[in-house]
């Protein structure tokens, strides 16, 4: 190309002796890979959330199958323990009472730990955050 008369220029120009037009024009090249950078980052923290929410869905549930049976053997051990104190009625009464308490308190506790907030994006918003910052320092 050099010898045809055209200058060869290594780099691209300083950043003074661009065009307003260019700078403009990059800056939109730029933006827009950005918002496609973070469309893509949003939706694989996302997919990640959301197997991580089904894997331990998966795992709660089998383990609470497996709990549960133990459970039973122990009411009824407890229930035949506290027949020979009270009434055989009563034991069954007291032992259910009990029982229905705890796996109240339980269910409370779980329906708090499943919150929606726990599903956001967090990685997300902040670098979000980071890139309107970046785009208002590259506008001044």
């Amino acid at each position: 190309m050099a010898e045809r008369g055209e200058s060869f220029a290594p780099f691209p120009p300083r950043p003074a002796e661009r065009s307003v037009g260019g700078l403009l024009s990059d800056l939109a090249r730029q933006a827009n890979l950005l918002l496609r950078q973070e469309i893509a980052l949003a939706k694989a923290e996302l997919f990640g959330k959301i197997g991580q929410l089904g894997s331990g869905a998966g795992m709660l549930a089998g383990g609470g199958i497996v709990a549960f049976a133990g459970l039973l053997y122990l009411m009824a051990a407890a229930m035949f323990g506290l027949a020979h104190v009270v009434p055989d009625w009563a034991a069954a009464l007291i032992v259910g009472g009990v029982v229905v308490i705890i796996g109240g308190a339980v269910a409370l506790i779980g329906r708090s730990r499943m919150r929606a907030d726990s599903l956001v994006p967090r990685r997300t918003i902040q670098s979000l955050k980071d890139d309107a910052e970046w785009a208002r320092e590259q506008m001044r």
